[in-house]
């Protein structure tokens, strides 16, 4: 089967979660992604976390399929490697603060001036210009920043804690990918890379639609809790069953709440579509749902199609008969990995190599952009790699 981006070679100088997450699809695809890690700490990533053999699973889950080359950048002749490396590349990633490259002598338009076609993507909280470019953040400050953690939570309660990183992941994985894809077609078809700016802050407020929305008639968001699709109405809501656990009621059509009335045995709530606004047919709901355990409720809303599903642990999700059936979970390198959210026809993906050791892939690479074995030795001994 063909690998959809076979042929295309990244150079993945990120860190942690958001640029791995982004190479790594790009790696699960087909490309060959060169994970290029300082000679002294590398990735934290590596040692974040439980792991076996001291290297975290986050680092191994986020990193297979990947080469793995050390470079110092701080020496002049590390950053001749990239250069150099840089010459027979489709792509470069990058998560460093703006700047940095730049004072490097390998940014963007030192690189571009050594390969026109490169897409240099660089991944940061806040973008590459503004009066928040350089500051410090993680996913819980670009999440407030752009107005989605003001929204989350229950109603008369503080802000709640994603438990998806969605700055990191929506913002700086999938949106860099996205990007990339759309400059490298670009490159392809016209010779010329170009400069991607993939800010995660950025990335989540263009994603956050519905208050977008409440602010077109003039007005504010509902409060906390409040909207439509953050549990202001009783056919969109969580609810706690007999066991202590949860069902997740999704019946937002009027035909999915006959259905869910009827399944119930309440029919006479079916008129009361329009009130599920109102708390006290949330309060019924709730009394409702306490009444049987999880179990109980699943295998009835199992022959129901009015979108009402169990809410389940990772464990039990990754269980589930229907992410079996789609493969969505492997085992690879000790541990159980996701398969990609995605199917191509005529591709199957497979997990072709675990994450590789601090440098593993050096004298490979090297030896593809034309080094000879004494240059590598020399290399070596200075510390370059």
């Amino acid at each position: 089967m063909s690998r959809p981006l076979a042929g295309v070679r990244v150079l993945d100088l990120s860190r942690l979660l958001p640029g791995p997450v982004a190479t790594l699809h790009l790696a699960d695809l087909g490309a060959d992604v060169v994970k290029i890690e300082d000679t002294g700490a590398g990735d934290y990533a590596r040692t974040m976390g439980d792991g076996r053999d001291g290297v975290s699973w986050f680092f191994r889950a986020v990193n297979r399929n990947k080469r793995g080359l050390t470079l110092d950048l701080k020496q002049s002749a590390g950053c001749e490697v990239l250069q150099r490396l840089v010459a027979s590349a489709d792509v470069l990633v990058e998560s460093f603060r703006p700047g940095v490259m730049d004072r490097l002598g390998v940014g963007y338009a030192a690189l571009a001036a050594i390969n026109p076609r490169l897409v240099y993507c660089a991944i940061t909280g806040y973008g590459q210009d503004g009066p928040w470019a350089l500051r410090a953040g993680h996913d819980l400050n670009y999440i407030a920043q752009a107005g989605v953690l003001e929204q989350t939570g229950s109603a008369g309660g503080p802000p709640a804690i994603p438990a998806l990183q969605i700055g990191d992941l929506l913002g700086g994985a999938m949106s860099a990918v996205a990007a990339i894809l759309a400059a490298l077609y670009r490159a392809r078809a016209t010779g010329e890379g170009g400069f991607v700016d993939v800010a995660m802050a950025e990335s989540v407020l263009a994603h956050n639609l519905f208050p977008l929305f409440a602010l077109q008639a003039g007005g504010e968001p509902p409060p906390r809790g409040g909207d439509l699709l953050t549990g202001g109405h009783a056919n969109y809501g969580v609810y706690r069953t007999a066991d202590g656990r949860y069902m997740a009621v999704g019946a937002l059509e009027e035909k999915f709440w006959q259905l869910f009335c009827d399944a119930v045995g309440r029919p006479d709530w079916t008129p009361r579509y329009a009130e599920t606004a109102t708390p006290a047919l949330r309060g019924e709901l709730e009394a409702l749902f306490a009444t049987r355990t999880q179990a109980e409720w699943t295998a009835l809303f199992e022959r129901v199609d009015c979108c009402v599903t169990p809410v389940l642990t990772t464990a039990e999700a990754i269980a589930h008969p229907q992410a079996q059936a789609r493969a969505m979970s492997c085992r690879a390198d000790g541990m159980t990995q996701y398969a990609p959210p995605f199917r191509i026809s005529g591709w199957d993906f497979a997990v072709e190599r675990p994450a590789p050791a601090p440098g593993e892939h050096a004298d490979a690479l090297l030896a593809e952009a034309g080094y000879a074995p004494s240059e590598i030795a020399a290399l070596r001994q200075s510390r370059i790699v």
